[in-house]
């Protein structure tokens, strides 16, 4: 497989929707209340993109993964109920989406690694995301990609658990 994970661009939204939609109901599928509230949509990936915070993870020329990734940008974070591990500058990333046709080949964790090399060449060490308490399989990407839980932070009334992880420097 030639996989890639770069910006994404506006000509790409409707096949960045069609991944986000089959996201949305895999997690009512799976009995969570992530996504049920019209959030993610359009106009939010539209937002992304627009702003240079839309990426893409791609097979070839098909897209077949979705995140959105942001520097310092995530004020809830400045709210958390417990410590993140730093006060450094990091990287956020939300939105973490693979395509139906890609599922269960460790692709959202090789996108979240390519997450970590953005912050890396950016100089930053600290990545941070958040997830619902039911959202098991991201709870054990985090696990397996050794994010600490760092407390709770809230989002559209709802708490979610918040995560850090710590990168090397210098590698």
């Amino acid at each position: 497989m030639n996989y890639s994970f770069r910006k994404a661009s506006m000509s790409e939204v409707p096949q960045i929707w069609a991944i986000l939609e089959q996201a949305i109901i895999r997690r009512k599928e799976d009995g969570s209340n992530q996504w049920q509230d019209g959030y993610p949509n359009p106009e939010i990936i539209t937002e992304d993109i627009a702003s240079g915070h839309g990426f893409v993870l791609t097979d070839g020329a098909v897209i077949i993964g979705y995140s959105a990734v942001l520097i310092n940008d995530e004020p809830e974070y400045a709210n958390i109920k417990g410590h993140w591990l730093s006060n450094e500058d990091f990287v956020v990333f939300h939105r973490v989406a693979i395509s139906e046709n890609y599922l269960g080949k460790g692709l959202a964790k090789k996108m979240i690694t390519g997450i970590e090399a953005f912050a890396r060449d950016h100089n930053i060490f600290s990545v941070k995301a958040d997830t619902n308490y039911d959202n098991t399989a991201m709870l054990n990407i985090f696990e397996k990609l050794g994010y600490t839980y760092c407390g709770e932070v809230y989002f559209r009334g709802s708490a979610r658990k918040a995560f850090e992880k710590l990168l090397p420097k210098g590698s």
